[in-house]
This record gives structure tokens, sequence and C-alpha cells, in this order.
């Protein structure tokens, strides 16, 4: 007998089955057109966040400079502001973007992998508790005393397995 019994939350046993959250599980999986356009923003994405996209448009921009300079400043203000910066900025704030969530994807994995082995301890100590729980038992039967009740056993209104609200 122990006097302390493990309830595994439910949660944990999902969790090791379902594994870290990748980007493809955020993928509609529905019909063959939601996952063509799907696929298709993907690669657009793709493409227009490269900073190869941004040295195109920063060539494609430069096509039209010389007749900004032709009309005077304000024309040449305007072309910085709505042709230059937007096609360019574009494409190097999503290629910030992209370095962003590859890094946040690779800490959200390193989190679970912690959170994977604080679990695998915790299993360990709670063999070990278990082990002095029945060492205790035993030296308290030897020496008269009453056994302690179990601690954590679930109630009649709380099912198997559910942590207690609170």
């Amino acid at each position: 007998m122990t006097i302390y019994q493990h309830l595994p939350h439910p949660h944990i046993a999902a969790r090791d089955a379902r594994g870290p959250v990748k980007v493809t599980d955020q993928h509609p999986r529905g019909s063959a057109v939601t996952r063509f356009n799907t696929k298709v923003a993907i690669v657009v994405t793709r493409a227009v966040g490269s900073m190869w996209c941004a040295y195109a448009f920063a060539l494609f921009d430069l096509i039209s400079l010389p007749d900004a300079i032709d009309a005077g400043s304000a024309a040449i203000v305007s072309w910085v502001a709505q042709t230059f910066l937007q096609l360019v900025l574009l494409s190097v704030i999503m290629v910030g973007q992209n370095v962003q969530a590859a890094a946040s994807d690779k800490r959200s994995e390193a989190t679970f992998h912690d959170a994977s082995a604080t679990l695998h301890e915790m299993a360990h100590l709670q063999g070990h508790l278990a082990a002095q729980d029945a060492l205790l038992t035993r030296i308290a039967e030897k020496i008269g005393l009453e056994p302690v009740p179990v601690i954590d056993t679930p109630t009649a209104d709380e099912p198997e397995g559910e942590l207690p609200a609170g």
C-alpha cells in the first residue's frame, strides 16, 4: 500500500501522442479546392517573402525613377513612399517575419521537449516516493501505527484522471 496514489492527467497521454504543434497541422484538410488554395497561398507567400523578390521589386521600381526625378521633388517623394517602400518593404518585412516564426517554432519545440523531460523526471520521482511509502507503511505496521489514508484518490463527483477544480 502506498500513501500517495498518482493519477496522471489525461492531457499528458494526449500530448505525448500528438507531439509538438507543427505549421502543417494548421493547414486546412477540407475539400480539394481548399487544399489547392492553401498550397497556392503558401507558394506565393514563400516567393514574395524572399530577399530575391525584394531585390526584383527594387530593380522593377528603379525603372520609373528617372520619370520621378524629371517630375520634381514631389514626384520623388511620392515614388519613394508609394512605389519603392511599399513594394520592397513588403518582401523585406515578410522575410523578417519568416525568420521570427522559425525562431518561435524552435522555442516552442524546445519547450515541448522540456515539458516532456520534466514529466519523465516527475514519473521517476513518483516511483521513488511510492517505494518510500511502501517502506514507511511496513515500518508503521511493525511498530503498530495505523496506516495513513491514501492521498489523491478520486472522489465520487470527480472522474478518475481529471484534476480537481481550483
